[in-house]
């Protein structure tokens, strides 16, 4: 069966990022070394959800006569996940769907610079790892697929590319620097330099 991309791929709305590796790969469980990112998707984006559970039964298709011998599994793992139930405690989960992108290739990532003589948006590529964490918002390329793995079967997210559209709080309990340091006097510490430095 020939595998229809355009029914397996999916562009997000807006969505928010968390657990950030997309500009160098970690290994994962499996000692492969991949790119990922959570995607926190808001349960109000009705469209985005809709759009990902058809690409998710497009794959199921598509893994049932090219993985599944013929069949959907029962217990098929499905990347979709409600944050509410699963992570109750974290409030950047509370109100969304979640599920886990992962690319062996580095995704595209870009920022939108507007549209060009052409009509056609434009975009500028991001280097600066630091512009794309935990906790900003993007627009986000996926390509959902079956797997069959050591007796794992499901539908997994992959990662395509990535456009951030917003700076957002940071995820993952780290206070930036203005925030931590703001009242600390450094007076002392700078004359100290200057003597160093002379």
């Amino acid at each position: 069966m020939a595998i229809d991309n355009n029914a397996t791929k999916v562009i997000t709305g807006k969505v928010r990022l968390s657990y950030v590796h997309i500009f160098e790969p970690q290994i994962t469980d499996g000692g492969d070394e991949k790119y990922s990112t959570a995607i926190l998707i808001p349960k109000s984006d009705k469209e985005t959800l809709r759009k990902i559970k058809a690409a998710v039964e497009a794959a199921k298709e598509i893994g049932k006569t090219s993985k599944w011998g013929g069949k959907i599994p029962a217990n098929l793992k499905l990347p979709l996940r409600d944050g509410d139930e699963e992570r109750p405690d974290d409030e950047a989960y509370a109100g969304h769907y979640f599920l886990n992108a992962t690319s062996k290739q580095k995704p595209g990532i870009a920022k939108p610079l507007g549209k060009g003589p052409d009509g056609k948006m434009k975009f500028q590529e991001i280097t600066d790892s630091t512009e794309v964490y935990s906790g900003c918002y993007a627009r986000v390329s996926l390509n959902f697929y079956p797997f069959d793995a050591k007796g794992n079967r499901g539908v997994a997210a992959g990662l395509n590319n990535v456009v951030k559209v917003q700076d957002g709080e940071f995820l993952g309990g780290r206070a930036s620097i203005q925030d931590e340091f703001a009242d600390v006097e450094f007076d002392d510490d700078l004359d100290d330099d200057e003597d160093f430095l002379s």
